[in-house]
């Protein structure tokens, strides 16, 4: 998967600024507030999926997914790398899925259909190794 070819760079940056800000704000609805962003450390697929490393007040790091998925963070010590991050939330939305499919509520088991959707692609991107190649 590359870039969107009918994004401009201007387009695509707007993208990245604007998923940061998803980003912070996520963190901040779990009481969570952001110090800086390690962007070295943060990897983006325009328009699918920014994984950021974030600092947080407190001094923890974090890893926060967002995109064209569900938002999520954990702590920086789940993954050595962005690439081995998305593969943790990968695992995770796939164990919440299992959990989310035991209730028998209609409208959990429709959101466990779409975390293990995005899981799945998650995991897709995971695996191909010419996304991960820093250029």
């Amino acid at each position: 998967m590359t870039q969107k070819q009918d994004m401009t760079a201007e387009q695509q940056q707007q993208w990245v600024r604007e998923q940061y800000q998803v980003a912070t704000k996520y963190l901040a609805t779990q009481g969570l507030v952001t110090d800086s962003v390690i962007v070295e450390k943060s990897r983006y697929l325009v328009p699918i999926m920014s994984v950021w490393k974030l600092k947080a007040l407190d001094g923890s790091y974090l890893w926060v997914i967002c995109g064209d998925l569900p938002s999520d963070h954990n702590a920086f010590n789940v993954a050595p790398n962005a690439r081995e991050a998305v593969r943790h939330f990968s695992f995770k939305w796939q164990m919440q899925a299992e959990n989310l499919l035991k209730t028998g509520d209609k409208e959990q088991e429709k959101f466990a259909q779409l975390l293990i959707g995005k899981a799945e692609g998650l995991y897709d991107m995971y695996q191909q190794e010419n996304l991960w190649v820093i250029e």
